[in-house]
């Protein structure tokens, strides 16, 4: 079976009925999202906060309800993949490019399980490009900094032009293995004028569903793993 379909289904059996989910944005989060709508069609209640456009409409084609962030109080637990997952359970997300939302929501959370296949787990974050909203004006003069840090960066492209995320911004993947302190990384990237948001993801996740062959193992986080970022 499909590692990603089966890490992704397994995650679908932590939504109680009742909650308030966080939706994300993947190929792998795609089958929780699938599977959490054969349970809405059985009877199960929820509601869905979701972390795209894309998402959305894959959530409303499954019948599940949705709200948006702004009204949703509370949201009891948010599942998503990752593109990087350490032993620590710091990740690197947004190859989907719905980092900015996706953050937004993991924070909003209670709880975050990833789901992810084998491959997606490192000893050392970086071998990822990881991604970096910029806001279009300008995003020539942050690549410049960028590649005088040595990070090699790329503006991301779709059919030719600036991939554009749903927020409106461009994304550049940048080269950030060497960097070392991905803390200190974070927080460089958070004082950088033109800079939205980053996919470094750190302290956020609580669980890991991985999918390895035919078998599913979980992954919980380490205590004192750091602050969010």
């Amino acid at each position: 079976m499909n590692e990603k379909k089966t890490a992704g289904e397994k995650a679908a059996e932590f939504v109680e009925d009742g909650m308030t989910i966080g939706l994300g944005t993947g190929s792998t989060v795609y089958y929780t999202i699938r599977k959490i709508g054969e349970r809405v069609q059985n009877g199960l209640k929820i509601t869905g906060v979701p972390t795209s456009q894309a998402t959305a409409v894959l959530a409303r084609g499954c019948g599940i309800p949705l709200a948006d962030l702004n009204d949703t109080d509370t949201i009891d637990l948010t599942i998503d993949g990752a593109d990087e997952v350490d032993p620590a359970l710091n990740g690197i997300k947004g190859g989907g490019g719905a980092l900015l939302f996706e953050k937004l929501v993991a924070n909003a959370s209670k709880k975050n399980i990833w789901v992810v296949d084998h491959s997606k787990q490192v000893e050392k974050l970086g071998a990822y490009p990881l991604p970096v909203e910029v806001i279009p004006f300008g995003w020539k003069q942050i690549m410049k900094i960028f590649e005088e840090k040595g990070f090699r960066p790329v503006l991301r492209m779709k059919n030719g032009q600036p991939f554009q995320t749903d927020g409106g911004h461009y994304i550049v993947d940048i080269r950030a293995g060497h960097a070392g302190d991905m803390v200190a990384l974070g927080k460089w990237l958070d004082g950088l004028t033109g800079v939205v948001e980053h996919g470094l993801f750190l302290g956020t996740c609580d669980l890991v569903v991985v999918g390895d062959g035919e078998s599913v193992s979980m992954r919980e986080k380490p205590r004192e793993t750091g602050n969010r970022s």
